[in-house]
């Protein structure tokens, strides 16, 4: 068989990961080694030598962009689609587990992603409920509480405060945000993979199921694999199926989100006859650059340890300066590019990398005085921004109508005459009634509680959401959204109160997400599986 395609651009030591015989790999890959190349090609081998399944396969990497990424080479390199494999991200593929099994799951069948901050305004509003000071319980050191919890496996019900007062009261605001979350319909992406993991675990068809069927499962950036995503992996993988996983520990950085270098380290005790490959060429940076790096971490001991090493030039000495202050260090960084700049470079070669957004006051405070133009990326990314959270809000109301955290977001906004009051009365009916906040708006208004012209816009709202909803239910994805937006009055309410030009900016970005909804790709047969194409774009826009 002619396997040119698959090795001919490899060098031997990756050459040797992709056609190994089938077994359990750990490939220590340094920075810049071809870690990517190595798992695409390793799928492959598999594909065209091993005569493996694609339906046998699932590839996990840790971002959505890496995931399809490695979709559209796996494609080229065999110029056929992948389809029957599983790739994606650790809560990408807990989501699809989710939906198929969402009864098993103990979950709504519509049920819906809660991003990070929409789980923040759900603590704030668990702790309001609870009358504590969010100076002293800031809620979201609360969150980081609840989240950690899940990334170790552990439910609030299981948790002793042992007599502690402040890990007593932590432990009702994660109770109590559990519960909030059952009666809404709703997971956070803690919970993705905490409830796959459980269904998994408490469902022995589903296990065998599962565990018959991924036979082969690759793994990228292994070293930043935590304490539930290996405990998730280990279920998937049984005793006898094959886990090729790629890591670098020298590059594990991730421990404060809970990363966990020991599953790297303990990889070869765990999973059953694992064979160690090392890539130690790079292919990204100069000798003298690999030479600093190699002599820096050969400090840390417990490393399991590798040299990387490089044919490039050795090219030009690091340079290490210390400022006394951020103030001095933005001058001299100035000082340098105004010399680049007398050497006929171009201001569009130069670019500044800071660790947190904040450091990016002094230097644009410097750029302004000395008057050099540049120009600051990143930001809000897309579907975080304030108009589109807002868009997404109605449509999943109208998917999901116990969903609390998109009632809370869409009830009064745009204003339409429903006040804080209202809101927290509704708020209090239905913590005290276990009912979701549009439950309680229902029964109130039957009851007559609220003053006429708070009920009058509350029944409004009520309305509007059901009759758009059914409305859009025989309409195209992109025309389902174009409807909403214009119907709820978002580009209105943003050009009267932001101005022209914010208000243009935003209207610009409901209209990309009208182009988003056009462009999407839907597989009901795939990752999919039970979900309305609205409900599907809605997953995929939180999950982005």
């Amino acid at each position: 068989m002619d396997v040119s395609h698959i090795l001919d651009n490899l060098n031997k030591p990756q050459r040797d990961a992709v056609s190994s015989a089938p077994q359990s790999l750990l490939v220590l890959a340094g920075a810049g080694s071809g870690k990517t190349r190595v798992l695409v090609h390793r799928i492959a081998w598999l594909l065209e030598v091993e005569k493996t399944s694609p339906f046998s396969i699932l590839s996990v990497t840790f971002t959505n962009k890496a995931a399809k990424e490695m979709r559209s080479r796996i494609e080229q390199l065999l110029t056929t689609p992948s389809t029957g494999m599983w790739v994606g991200t650790f809560h990408g593929l807990a989501h699809r587990l989710l939906r198929r099994h969402y009864e098993e799951a103990k979950l709504p069948q519509g049920f819906q992603i809660l991003d990070s901050d929409d789980q923040l305004s759900m603590v704030r509003r668990i702790q309001k409920e609870l009358n504590l000071d969010t100076k002293q319980w800031p809620p979201r050191k609360s969150q980081w509480f609840i989240n950690k919890q899940k990334d170790q496996g552990i439910r609030s019900y299981s948790m002793e405060h042992k007599g502690d007062y402040t890990t007593r009261t932590l432990i009702t605001i994660y109770t109590a945000y559990e519960a909030l979350c059952e009666r809404s319909g709703v997971v956070d992406f803690a919970e993705l993979l905490l409830r796959s993991l459980e269904l998994i675990r408490d469902n022995a068809h589903i296990m065998q199921h599962y565990q018959q069927r991924f036979q082969h499962i690759l793994v990228d950036e292994f070293q930043d694999t935590n304490e539930l995503q290996y405990a998730w992996l280990q279920l998937l993988a049984g005793r006898k199926n094959l886990v090729f996983a790629v890591g670098d520990d020298d590059q594990s950085i991730y421990g404060w989100r809970g990363a966990k270098i020991e599953n790297i380290q303990n990889f070869s005790k765990d999973f059953n006859e694992v064979k160690t490959v090392k890539l130690e060429q790079n292919y990204r940076s100069t000798s003298n650059i690999l030479q600093a790096a190699n002599a820096l971490i050969a400090n840390n001991k417990h490393r399991l340890g590798k040299n990387l090493w490089t044919e490039d030039k050795i090219g030009e000495p690091i340079k290490l300066y210390a400022a006394y202050n951020e103030n001095e260090e933005a001058m001299h960084v100035v000082t340098e590019i105004q010399q680049w700049l007398t050497k006929d470079r171009q201001r569009n070669e130069i670019a500044i990398l800071y660790r947190s957004n904040a450091q990016s006051r002094v230097f644009e405070s410097t750029f302004i005085e000395k008057g050099i133009p540049y120009r600051v990326y990143g930001g809000l990314r897309f579907f975080e921004r304030a108009e589109i959270k807002s868009a997404l809000s109605y449509l999943r109301l109208m998917t999901n109508r116990d969903d609390d955290a998109s009632f809370e977001r869409s009830v009064n906004f745009p204003p339409r005459g429903i006040g804080d009051k209202t809101i927290s009365m509704i708020r209090d009916y239905g913590k005290q009634n276990n009912l979701s906040l549009w439950q309680a708006s229902e029964i109130m208004l039957q009851a007559n509680i609220f003053k006429a012209r708070a009920g009058n816009s509350l029944q409004n709202f009520l309305t509007f959401i059901n009759n758009t909803a059914s409305e859009i239910q025989h309409m195209l994805l992109s025309q389902q959204v174009d409807f909403v937006i214009r119907q709820t009055k978002l580009i209105e309410y943003y050009s009267k109160k932001e101005g022209e030009e914010k208000g243009k900016n935003r209207e610009e970005n409901l209209e990309e997400l009208i182009s988003a909804a056009n462009g999407f790709e839907y597989r009901p047969d795939d990752e999919h599986a039970n979900m309305s194409f609205l409900a599907a774009f809605l997953a995929h826009a939180t999950l982005e």
